[in-house]
């Protein structure tokens, strides 16, 4: 007799490079907040937000258990912000992952900032003790300007507030950057207080892409109309800005995104020099460097 897969899931589902092998647990639908002017990931009809209910959530865990109870070793909690849920539900959803897939080592989720408003520290210490270790945070820029003009939703200090709950929770903080988010006009502000929000936060983790419009730029330009894309220089000189002026004690940096021209990989700040030297690299010799192609940067 064939097994049904005990998850319902609703396309297009998302989750972060790094949780490849892990088994996708939607508790929401879409996005809490969903405006950003740049996202194109949760969009409506198909992801419009939604709470999962309850009884659904525990039954696709008890169906996961009966079948790969001896398999899953990480979860991640889907879609776009499963921290919108009261603590209740989610310690409710960590204990029946322990209960059912008794080998898991990591639970993960994306965590927007506006979500955390209403959790306290000791709240995010009993999420860590049941289970989740792991929060991947889209600040996207540490800039109040370019927060506002992309309709975030989010400020530098709603942004460093959320982070340092996090962190003092003991909750690993992976934080993505979108490079070139500013455009030309605000490139420099959003380098250096991207950098400053990080360098304050100090977060485990730290990953950049460069912003791209895959459906086009009209609902972005609405709120953004002098916005202009950086070419692939000055891609690399925003990038040599907020390396820069990066101060940071052992942060693990990414910028190996298919959306990114220039792969680069270290610990911050054990590797500061040397990233930067490939940039400058980059930026004064392109041809004595490896970048991808237009055609291999997945837009």
């Amino acid at each position: 007799m064939t097994q049904v897969f005990p998850i319902r899931y609703i396309n297009p589902v998302f989750r972060p490079p790094s949780e490849a092998e892990s088994l996708i647990l939607p508790v929401t639908n879409g996005c809490s907040w969903n405006k950003c002017t740049y996202c194109e990931m949760y969009t409506e009809p198909q992801k419009k937000f939604a709470v999962r209910d309850e009884d659904e959530t525990l039954a696709a865990l008890r169906g996961s258990g009966e079948q790969f109870a001896d398999q899953v070793q990480r979860v991640f909690l889907g879609d776009g912000d499963a921290m919108a849920l009261s603590t209740r539900r989610l310690m409710t959803i960590l204990e029946a992952i322990q209960t059912h897939l008794p080998r898991v080592r990591r639970i993960s989720t994306y965590c927007l900032p506006r979500n955390l408003r209403n959790k306290t520290v000791s709240d995010l210490q009993e999420m860590r003790e049941a289970g989740l270790s792991l929060a991947y945070v889209g600040a996207e820029s540490g800039d109040d300007e370019v927060l506002q003009r992309v309709n975030k939703g989010e400020t530098f200090e709603s942004t460093r507030e959320a982070l340092d709950k996090l962190g003092a929770a003991g909750i690993t903080r992976s934080v993505m950057l979108l490079n070139g988010l500013g455009g030309a006009v605000l490139s420099r502000q959003h380098a250096l207080n991207s950098a400053r929000l990080i360098n304050l936060t100090q977060p485990e983790f730290l990953a950049t892409l460069v912003v791209s419009f895959p459906q086009g730029e009209a609902r972005f330009r609405q709120n953004f109309p002098e916005w202009e894309p950086l070419d692939q220089q000055a891609l690399f000189a925003e990038m040599s800005q907020f390396l820069q002026a990066l101060e940071l004690k052992r942060t693990v940096f990414r910028s190996d995104h298919a959306s990114n021209w220039l792969v680069l990989k270290g610990t911050l700040g054990a590797d500061k020099e040397r990233l930067l030297a490939q940039v400058t690299q980059a930026m004064q010799n392109p041809e004595s460097v490896k970048l991808r192609a237009s055609w291999q940067r997945g837009l």
